[in-house]
């Protein structure tokens, strides 16, 4: 099959296009142009030899077709995904979640593509109004970020109620794992730990997170896209389990035998309505369609995480704070 993956050279887009490309399929890698031609954490990927690799920028409408064109399957993962950076430029977000979405969408829809994967976010739920989260739950974007991306979500169902584009709407809960930006608050824990700093800056303590292993996250999007069941839904990807970021933190150090002090970082720290205070899944629908589960611990994933990180160090600045 000919698959095209959007956001291809980032965190989850460059485990998806490598996945992809080791079961056989024809895999065009679409990454966000620069001048250095860098192909982001697919540089020197086993299977990135084996892609095609199309850089643009996914606001521009000409390249997306192009990336799109011929595709059986396309998999939509680009995007702006920091939310502390969305609180800077607002409409970066729009032009990038939204109208980049459109192009995408409307792309696959002249150029008949038979299967659309868009990427949502748990972030679109905002705080829990009750748990665990199924996908009935309200939306109620707390911050520039969500906000597109649940615009985005609306978009690309339209598109399918509209249109028959057949979309399905993958909702990961917290993906992380090797390659993970420092933006993050796992590699934001773990590189300050690495680098040994015996006082770690972190923001609000309090919030829960449901965090799934990015392996766990790739099998859910191939699962979602050989689904029939899924056309026209929204599924949610996550383990059905929480743990608030004091305790992530203090497991961070118990896996690397640390013992540590955690100071509040005021910049760190989301304005106060913005702030989502708990996530928790019900995967239950992505279950029952795919028989889709998460197998990876938490504390698995985090050793897994700490080994990649650990042979890395370079690339995470642990003395700044990484918008």
């Amino acid at each position: 099959m000919k698959i095209c993956v959007t956001g291809a050279g980032g965190f989850i887009g460059s485990r998806l296009a490598e996945k992809l490309a080791e079961q056989g399929h024809e895999v065009r890698a679409f990454l966000r142009y620069n001048s250095k031609n860098s192909w982001g954490w697919l540089e020197g990927a086993e299977y990135a030899k084996e892609m095609e690799i199309l850089s643009g920028d996914i606001r521009d409408f000409d390249l997306v077709r192009q990336a799109v064109h011929g595709c059986e399957r396309v998999f939509h993962l680009a995007a702006l995904i920091g939310i502390p950076y969305s609180y800077v430029s607002p409409l970066a977000y729009v032009k990038t979640n939204v109208e980049g979405t459109y192009n995408v969408l409307q792309a696959a829809r002249e150029c008949g593509v038979e299967r659309v994967i868009h990427t949502s976010t748990s972030e679109v739920y905002g705080t829990a109004r009750y748990v665990p989260i199924d996908e009935g739950h309200p939306i109620t974007p707390q911050s520039p970020y969500s906000a597109t991306k649940a615009s985005a979500d609306y978009l690309a169902l339209s598109y399918c109620r509209s249109f028959g584009l057949p979309v399905t709407v993958v909702r990961p809960f917290n993906t992380y794992g090797p390659r993970q930006s420092a933006r993050a608050i796992i590699p934001t824990i773990i590189s300050q730990l690495l680098d040994g700093k015996e006082e770690i800056s972190l923001g609000n303590l309090s919030p829960t997170r449901d965090l799934t292993f990015v392996d766990d996250t790739v099998r859910g999007f191939l699962a979602a896209s050989e689904a029939p069941g899924a056309v026209g839904e929204v599924l949610n990807l996550g383990t059905g389990t929480e743990v608030s970021m004091g305790d992530l933190a203090l497991l961070i150090g118990k896996i690397l035998g640390k013992h540590f002090r955690i100071t509040s970082d005021e910049q760190r720290v989301r304005p106060e309505k913005s702030e989502v205070e708990r996530l928790l899944s019900n995967p239950s629908k992505m279950n029952a369609l795919t028989g889709w589960k998460a197998v990876v611990s938490l504390e698995e994933g985090l050793k897994r995480t700490i080994e990649w990180m650990n042979d890395r160090r370079a690339l995470y600045k642990s003395g700044i704070y990484n918008v």
